[in-house]
């Protein structure tokens, strides 16, 4: 009955009123504004952030005329021609990831030969296949070097290969043709004293010659290019810019004082922690530093433990590599370092700044290395062939041992497997992790850049064609010529007073009291502190 119950329910407090409309509110506020947000987006009247970044149209640095101007899915649709078996296995090594996902490459002005100062070149003296060569050659346009001067044999010579090297823009690639051996040996440093203790050997020896030989010309094609710098690197190496204002290794040389002729770059060695490395730039991050880097007390005080056995505190060579800046009469001083004919240079040795050394990274290695040289595996004959003691130790354990007990010796003394003293030495600084190369490198492979262009190189110039270009003609105008009294040399041209045979004699008499070229070097050991020290 109505007078023995209260109400049912009743009247919420003020309170609770005012919190659920409250509670309403906030939940209506973000729909509606995101709702209103979309409507202006669907209509044109509000602008997508992400958008302000241009597509993948944009090309890569330095790629101007370059098939990767046009967009990478473009080129992709458009590319319906088969490859050779070697070309395939290269589409499928670059072609795991297609995704843009580096941010870098979005925006950039990629057209660094009209735009950035200074201008960098790389030169260098290879046989690798592209699956090295191009992550090499693109990380460093990244770090903003605009053109490259490829001196080719074996399996980067090969027409597959070499085509695809063509079509980069800012890359030029000199095939080591007879023509092009007849005339480095009637080149000014072939008939030099400073090089000579290198001439007529085998394997290391042999390559050191090249090496320099292709330097000199490198230096003339740099000169034609209007470049500011040069460097040489092998393909197995790569430029860490840091301590620059921003990782570039533009940036750092355009920080350099105008009166610095060479700037070295000391040289840091990987440290591979597995045996079945595929692809080094992505997947090695550790790295021991070089002496210049380290305090005298902690470098030979963890020597012995750095050394882990081996000969040297470093597996190969540990003076570093250099940049000179392109004057007159400069000339190379061996593979790493640069020279001057008139003066001494005046160089600076960066103290953070290196050269990241990705050497014996695989087990592969240890065969193709042997498969180069055809010295004998004895103790006196690898003198004659390798310059430096771990490559001697490594020759000869390929040529005589068994695949299993070349592991066994691979892993005892390349991979670092021992956890405990890696953490000591990372603590100690002895050794480092860098990462900043492999994301660069993986980047540009999410990014299709590679796929791209191995799509696009169907009509690219072949070898035959670059070599029927030149082969059958008495004026070799793709290669500079390096002769004494040519534009190659800093020296004034020929007259028909004679000017120049005068000059020549003054230049090449000074040469007798040039210092020998600078090798490989290891790092100092503990018996040259002691030495030191007395």
């Amino acid at each position: 009955m109505p007078g023995h119950y209260g109400p049912l329910r009743s009247s919420p407090p003020p309170q609770q009123g005012l919190a659920s409309r409250l509670l309403l509110l906030l939940t209506l506020l973000p729909l509606s504004l995101a709702a209103f947000a979309f409507v202006l987006q669907w209509r044109g009247g509000l602008t997508d952030l992400s958008t302000r970044w241009p597509g993948d149209t944009s090309g890569f640095p330095g790629m101007g005329s370059s098939p990767l101007g046009s967009n990478p899915s473009s080129l992709l649709s458009s590319s319906s021609s088969s490859t050779s078996s070697s070309g395939r296995d290269c589409f499928d090594h670059f072609s795991r990831g297609s995704s843009s996902g580096f941010p870098y490459l979005n925006g950039w002005g990629f057209d660094f030969q009209a735009e950035q100062h200074p201008k960098i070149c790389i030169t260098t003296s290879t046989s690798a296949g592209l699956d090295q060569i191009l992550p090499w050659l693109f990380y460093h346009k990244v770090m903003g070097v605009t053109n490259f001067f490829l001196f080719v044999e074996g399996k980067a010579a090969s027409s597959n290969v070499s085509a695809v090297l063509e079509a980069i823009p800012g890359v030029k690639v000199v095939y080591r043709t007879k023509e092009l051996e007849e005339q480095q040996a009637r080149s000014r440093i072939w008939n030099e004293t400073w090089l000579a203790s290198f001439f007529y050997k085998p394997c290391n020896y042999e390559l050191f010659v090249k090496q320099s030989l292709n330097m000199e010309m490198a230096i003339v094609m740099a000169r034609d290019t209007g470049m500011d710098w040069i460097i040489h690197l092998d393909t197995d190496e790569l430029i860490h810019p840091a301590g620059a204002q921003e990782y570039s290794l533009r940036r750092l040389l355009l920080d350099m004082p105008e009166n610095v002729d060479m700037v070295i770059f000391p040289n840091y060695e990987s440290c591979v922690e597995r045996d079945d490395i595929k692809e080094p730039f992505s997947e090695v991050s550790m790295f021991k530093k070089n002496y210049d880097h380290l305090l005298k007390e902690t470098y030979f005080g963890m020597y012995k433990e750095a050394t882990r056995g081996n000969p040297n505190y470093f597996l190969t060579y540990g003076n570093g590599k250099s940049a000179a800046r392109i004057q007159d009469h400069l000339r190379p001083n061996g593979a790493h370092r640069w020279h001057n004919y008139m003066k001494t240079p005046n160089e600076v040795k960066l103290d953070e700044a290196a050269v990241l050394h990705f050497t014996y990274t695989k087990f592969s290695d240890l065969t193709s290395r042997r498969d180069r040289c055809g010295c004998k595996p004895t103790k006196e004959d690898v003198k004659r062939c390798f310059m430096l003691e771990f490559d001697r130790s490594a020759f000869i354990i390929a040529s005589t041992a068994t695949e299993g007990e070349m592991l066994q010796w691979y892993r005892e003394h390349v991979v670092w497997n021992d956890q405990a003293l890696k953490i000591k030495l990372l603590r100690k600084g002895i050794l480092t992790r860098i990462s900043a190369p492999m994301v660069i490198i993986q980047g540009l492979r999410e990014s299709g850049i590679f796929k791209a262009l191995l799509e696009s190189t169907k009509n690219s110039i072949s070898k035959e064609k670059f070599l029927s270009s030149i082969g059958h003609s008495s004026n070799i105008s793709e290669v500079p010529n390096i002769r004494a009294g040519r534009k190659t040399l800093p020296l004034k041209p020929m007259n028909r007073g004679g000017s120049y045979q005068a000059a020549s004699r003054r230049t090449l008499a000074m040469t007798d009291a040039l210092p020998e070229a600078v090798p490989p070097l290891s790092p100092p050991a503990v018996d040259d502190d002691l030495s030191r020290g007395t």
